[in-house]
């Protein structure tokens, strides 16, 4: 029940919080009209899009994600036809394309004065708030990010879906508010002659900038300087008042949350002692689905993986020699996809990697973790050797004792048939980013987003899923970061609204890398990487030149730095050159 009423104090609070500003114009568009008939309609339709994609995105994978961007281009077209039906109302009768004729019938008035159509028309106030909760559906606090959360955790459920539409009630109440008080003025202005049409006029400027404002990704950049309020502190403080239980800070163990550096043991470890069953993946590359039926006969190599782990890439070359070598001896690799970022859940994200990869054999992308739970998996990466008659004979958790995995890949197989010969190692001549490491390495992995974040140094300390104006710490330890600049920090990722922010390290490790995105809307991001204040030179990352430029294009791990001098404590910077850039997590070699 205390979450229920937190939930809804947390929606009315977003009439004041940032990212509803975007959205007001689309809600205030319709303050001419009966409330009842066309208000309500219009934030019904916005608070239950709102709620539904929230629940779905919790447990949906990549999907919903892509679903998401697509409806919110659909519904930037529409309000922006509707924004110029407004300022041009005939617009649509000189016009014949479908959308337009939508455009105009959502801005026709609902009124009996206006014309021959007199039916309210509440659907298609509906349709705009469904536009408008495809749009507002990213923003987030401390409150909503509780509710997400423990959804993402527990799944589907009611009880995540009431909190939800508890929180999106809450919001349509105090929009509710203001739409009627919106509509008293309205009507005041109305008496004037000609203030309706001088307000519409007004009304359909302000749709189009809301438009504008929100396909060029300025939303999170521009409105957050400009807002007069932010409602994290307070939410944060009802929650600490209200469910002070509720560990907001400490993040919840997630599977897979270890990047292994070597583990070797024979047999299947603490879990199942025969192949579990494959048919969680949600889809295959390289391969139909496969089967314990299909594999009865075959040795197995079962590699768990996400393609921005550093510590995988280094284990591909061998993985993929493996599977090259011993593929006619009866050996058959498969690569199960894990991922641990958000992005790594799409197919395309993954494809694309595959091919860069230059990996032919299956991999079953584990959206859903249903084979890393059946294997009672914990680490990436992770091998898992079956032998012919299905039992989990071998795993190694980590990178580094190719010889020995081998080896036992080897004695499977001949077992299996004695009369084959394999005999020899392969070698593996691997460069970039899966290089092996060096010896002398003093960095950790190290998380950008809050949830794991650790030593970040920059004065006042992270702000969770707000935007912040962050400055360079003074000094940096070794393995202390800092951030420059207006971010928002998430549980995952930080996201640069607006250009020239950077990141700084203290690092000790031959090479850098950094796991990067660019803009939301797709957009590149352009950057500039130094080390000790100065262009890296010679000791550039593949995926920098020796000025230190690079450009972020899609979503994976960046090699920035690769020295060819001496390995000593170091203070890495890359500042991005335009907005939307999405940091993760930084890992070194």
């Amino acid at each position: 029940m205390i979450l229920l009423v937190l939930a809804f104090l947390g929606g009315i609070l977003t009439i004041i919080s940032p990212c509803i500003l975007p959205v007001l114009p689309f809600v205030f568009a319709r303050a001419d009209q009966p409330f009842r008939k066309s208000g309500l309609p219009l934030l019904a339709g916005m608070a239950i899009t709102f709620a539904g994609f929230a629940a779905i995105a919790t447990v949906g994978g990549a999907w919903i994600v892509r679903a998401n961007r697509y409806g919110r281009i659909v519904s930037l077209v529409v309000l922006a036809i509707f924004g110029l039906t407004l300022l041009w109302p005939a617009l649509a009768d000189r016009l014949s394309r479908p959308f337009v004729r939508l455009g105009s019938r959502l801005s026709q008035p609902s009124s009996s004065d206006s014309g021959p159509d007199t039916n309210p028309g509440p659907v298609r106030s509906l349709l705009l708030g469904v536009a408008t909760g495809l749009l507002w559906a990213p923003c987030a606090g401390p409150i909503l990010g509780l509710i997400l959360t423990g959804a993402a955790l527990e799944g589907a459920s009611g009880r995540s879906a009431l909190l939800l539409l508890a929180y999106a009630a809450g919001a349509a109440t105090s929009l509710a508010v203001a739409l009627l008080a919106g509509g008293r003025v309205f009507a005041a202005l109305k008496r004037s002659l000609g203030a309706e049409v001088w307000i519409r006029s007004v009304l359909g400027v302000a749709v189009l900038a809301g438009v504008a404002v929100i396909a060029f990704g300025l939303d999170r950049g521009l409105l957050t300087q400009i807002s007069l309020a932010s409602t994290s502190g307070v939410e944060q403080s009802l929650i600490d008042r209200f469910h002070p239980n509720t560990q907001t800070n400490t993040p919840p163990k997630n599977p897979g949350s270890m990047m292994m550096m070597s583990s070797t043991a024979p047999g299947a470890a603490t879990g199942p002692q025969m192949l579990p069953d494959l048919s969680g993946a949600v889809a295959w590359l390289n391969s139909p689905p496969l089967n314990g039926d299909q594999l009865n006969g075959h040795v197995v190599l079962v590699d768990f993986w996400t393609y921005s782990c550093i510590n995988c890439l280094r284990s591909i070359p061998y993985v993929r020699a493996w599977a090259e070598k011993y593929k006619d001896s009866g050996l058959i690799v498969i690569g199960v996809h894990t991922p641990e970022f958000a992005f790594e859940k799409d197919l395309d994200n993954v494809r694309r990697a595959v091919g860069e990869l230059k990996i032919t054999y299956p991999v079953a992308l584990d959206n859903d973790y249903k084979i890393w739970k059946a294997f009672s998996n914990s680490y990436w990466p992770a091998d898992y050797l079956i032998d012919a008659t299905g039992h989990i004979r071998f795993h190694h958790f980590g990178e580094g004792k190719y010889d020995e995995s081998e080896q036992q890949i080897q004695q499977l197989l001949k077992e299996h048939n004695p009369q084959l010969s394999v005999n020899g190692l392969v070698k593996v001549a691997a460069s970039g980013a899966e290089a092996a490491p060096a010896s002398d390495v003093e960095s950790p992995e190290t998380y950008v987003g809050y949830d794991r974040a650790d030593s970040f140094m920059s004065p006042g300390g992270l702000k969770q899923n707000m935007a912040h104006v962050y400055a360079i710490p003074r000094h940096l330890e070794l393995n202390q970061w800092g951030l420059s600049g207006n971010w928002t920090d998430h549980a995952q990722v930080a996201s640069l609204d607006s250009a020239r922010g950077k990141i700084v390290y203290r690092f000790h490790a031959r090479d850098l890398h950094l796991v990067l995105g660019p803009a939301p809307n797709g957009n590149p991001v352009r950057f500039k990487v130094k080390i000790d204040g100065a262009a890296p030179g010679e000791n550039h990352g593949i995926d920098t030149d020796a000025q230190g430029d690079g450009t972020i294009t899609d979503q994976r791990l960046y090699q920035l730095i690769r020295q060819k001098n001496t390995i000593e404590d170091r203070t890495f910077e890359i500042e991005f050159l335009d907005p939307g850039a999405q940091a993760y997590a930084f890992t070194f070699g």
